[in-house]
């Protein structure tokens, strides 16, 4: 008997591959979407890079050959389509001392994705990664950030550091093609202060706290998206309920199911183009049984599935 029975093993063992045993690169012309793990880009000094192994071990959470050409009971159909190309491209080196060079790095590989018209699709990391992978759509066009998240993120800066993951959405608004910003989920006590959530709301930003948006419907939050930009989706999982999600730095009750955060990313994707999604905060020294693991892995499944429809659809 095999120490640890489990689903890869009793499938025919470890796949191939990268995340769904897709194809690991490279990246030219013939690729869609293009999943690019991210360790770190600026973590605080008071806790470090604690989400480096985030993306292997989203990636080993759904292990077996030939797994994305299964049939999967949350989509109706395989995941990915045949006329749709899609490789991992691993994980980007990180220093733990030189910020500045990771968030150069983060940027120009997320250019180099955009610039093939492909999807990236970003495994994080701390919510620090996505100020260097908004910074990469700077010759995109205007976009809209849609955050899940269970804090708002608007802090100027933390001890300083003025690029770290309490500021990744401050960051955002002083980039001008960043147009629009809406932000769900957010509950409990987090960093903000008042004046932050001021300026946020000064900004523009509609915000759909998680306790408005469990009385709201999908419509409400549909109808603070403009239609005609296309949207990048910035998911940290603490936006899920810590009974689903456990594996967080930052747990607060309250959030989101699995089905819950899957319908609405599905709604989006009915109504506007995904340019990019950003995974983040998955903290695997937390996690219980690779619960989290499995749950993050499910949502960019997903994410995959939906963007490879609109991708087919061109």
């Amino acid at each position: 008997m095999v120490d640890k029975p489990n689903m890869g093993a009793m499938f025919g063992g470890k796949s191939s591959g990268g995340f769904l045993g897709v194809a690991e690169g490279p990246l030219d012309k013939s690729v869609d979407i293009a999943i690019l793990g991210v360790p770190a880009a600026t973590p605080y000094a008071s806790v470090g890079p604690y989400c480096a192994t985030a993306a292997r071990q989203v990636r080993s959470a759904q292990v077996w050959p030939g797994i994305s050409k299964h049939h999967d009971f949350d989509l109706g159909e395989k995941v990915i389509p045949d006329n749709v190309t899609v490789v991992d491209l691993g994980d980007l080196d990180y220093s733990e001392v030189d910020f500045v060079s990771n968030r150069q790095n983060i940027t120009n590989a997320v250019e180099e994705i955009l610039s093939i018209k492909a999807v990236p699709v970003v495994i994080g990391g701390d919510d620090s990664v996505p100020i260097p992978v908004f910074q990469a759509f700077k010759d995109y066009g205007p976009v809209t950030v849609i955050q899940f998240d269970a804090h708002i993120d608007w802090r100027d800066n933390v001890d300083g550091e003025r690029y770290g993951l309490s500021s990744n959405m401050r960051r955002a608004s002083e980039m001008p093609w960043v147009k629009h910003m809406v932000q769900i989920g957010a509950r409990g006590i987090g960093s903000a202060k008042p004046l932050d959530f001021q300026d946020a709301i000064d900004w523009g930003v509609r915000f759909f706290p998680m306790r408005e948006y469990r009385k709201s419907s999908f419509e409400k939050v549909l109808a603070a998206i403009p239609n005609s930009l296309p949207v990048i989706i910035n998911f940290d999982i603490d936006v899920m309920d810590p009974t689903v999600v456990p594996g967080v730095i930052g747990p607060a009750p309250g959030g989101f199911d699995y089905y819950g955060a899957v319908e609405i990313i599905e709604k989006i994707a009915s109504n506007h183009e995904i340019a990019g999604f950003n995974l983040l905060e998955f903290m695997p020294d937390n996690d219980i049984q690779n619960r989290s693991a499995l749950v993050a892995s499910r949502i960019i499944t997903t994410v995959l599935n939906l963007v490879s429809k609109q991708k087919g659809k061109r």
